[in-house]
């Protein structure tokens, strides 16, 4: 693959709480014409679409597109767990990489229902029972809780316990990012936290995690089209963002060796190197990050799958404010899902709308200051993670 990609535009609604949004075709499709409007250009020029989303009937994403525009091209619809969103940008890029086409659609919705995930198929084999057999024969003494929350729940149990780290390093990443989610309009949580609300908030999942470690089920959408440098320069758009580098992993034979494992660790480490080594960037070249903070631990987990802090370090690299602006890197600016929510098929999208503010100079309050390169991590488990590297450009 020859041609660059890069985004040209992006754009996205306020995420809401469950039954109180506008039906996924609604949200959708104002995502893509926020897009569409970035860029400066009409549903026309696009010639694939990439739809993600997790709860919905099959063709979904031909319902939210064709409000816009029935034009008549190949639109996929794309099922990836949490990570469908970036992997309908993977999907994008390489469209655009092999010369397919010059501009492609990467868009994602969830309209979901209030309360914990479920499975909504109990009469067959629900993808993720490999992952919890294999926790309850590591941690056979594991508190019930609901699915979600078991496993990552006992993934930080482990982390704590693995490097002697106390419960509050959780609750430390929850107060910065509800301090970043202060600074963005679309942010749907913006209350201050401290570290004693945190601690003392309900249990979820004994004996250490809290609602307030957990993000909650939201509904939203988001966009963003990738064009070709071409496409780019004919159609006058020069604030464009590079897609550096791009990796993607699903689960390998290290899944079940650990906890931490099987809510993938080793599989944000095998896409983070991948997206490093196309990029030729590496953890310390980054500025920015929105990565996929569904409960905090994994917030803490992930650091050292990205290579952003070394192992065992999260409790320094937080005491040290390195999550933060002033630091290292800026974790999450947005509130990421902890602040936003977690309207699954459009998470992977609100991410690469955040990173693209940032590296055009657009985020406004919350800008990380002169940011060049940003990194976004949005993980499914069981099955898929996506690290992308994003480098300010200009054509």
């Amino acid at each position: 693959m020859s041609n660059k990609a890069y985004i040209g535009g992006v754009g996205m609604v306020k995420f809401a709480k469950p039954g109180a949004s506008d039906g996924y075709e609604v949200m959708g499709a104002n995502a893509i014409r926020e897009a569409l409007k970035d860029a400066n250009i009409g549903i026309e020029s696009i010639q694939q679409a990439y739809g993600s989303y997790l709860y919905g009937d099959s063709t979904s994403s031909q319902a939210a597109f064709y409000p816009v525009g029935q034009t008549g091209i190949p639109v996929f619809n794309v099922n990836n767990n949490c990570a469908s969103g970036s992997s309908a940008i993977f999907l994008a890029r390489q469209a655009v990489e092999s010369g397919q086409v010059d501009c492609a659609l990467a868009f994602g919705f969830e309209q979901m229902q209030r309360g914990a995930l479920v499975a909504h198929w109990d009469d067959r084999t629900n993808p993720a029972k490999e992952a919890f057999e294999a926790l309850l024969k590591l941690r056979p003494n594991t508190p019930e809780a609901p699915g979600a929350p078991t496993l990552f729940g006992s993934a930080g149990m482990e982390y704590l316990e693995t490097y002697g780290a106390e419960a509050d390093l959780f609750a430390k990443v929850a107060v910065k990012t509800r301090r970043h989610a202060g600074n963005n309009p679309y942010a749907l949580f913006t209350d201050p936290l401290t570290v004693e609300d945190v601690m003392t908030s309900p249990m979820i999942m004994p004996p250490s995690l809290t609602r307030l470690m957990c993000c909650p089920p939201t509904c939203g959408a988001a966009a963003a089209l990738v064009v070709s440098e071409k496409f780019a320069r004919e159609n006058g758009i020069s604030r464009v963002v590079e897609i550096a580098g791009q990796g993607m992993a699903s689960d390998g034979p290290l899944q079940l060796s650990n906890a931490r494992n099987i809510v993938g660790q080793d599989m944000t480490h095998r896409a983070a190197v991948a997206a490093y080594e196309a990029s030729g960037l590496g953890p310390e070249d980054v500025d920015v990050v929105e990565l996929h903070d569904c409960f905090t631990p994994n917030e803490v987990i992930t650091y050292e799958g990205l290579g952003l802090c070394g192992e065992g370090e999260a409790t320094k690299y937080v005491d040290d404010g390195n999550n933060t602006y002033g630091g290292k890197h800026v974790v999450n600016p947005s509130g990421g899902l902890m602040s936003k929510g977690h309207p699954i098929g459009a998470t992977g999208l609100a991410q690469c709308t955040e990173l693209v503010w940032h590296l055009r100079g657009d985020a406004q309050a919350r800008q990380v200051e002169g940011a060049k390169v940003a990194l976004q991590h949005n993980i499914g488990i069981p099955g898929a993670c996506v690290v992308t590297i994003y480098k300010s450009t200009s054509l």
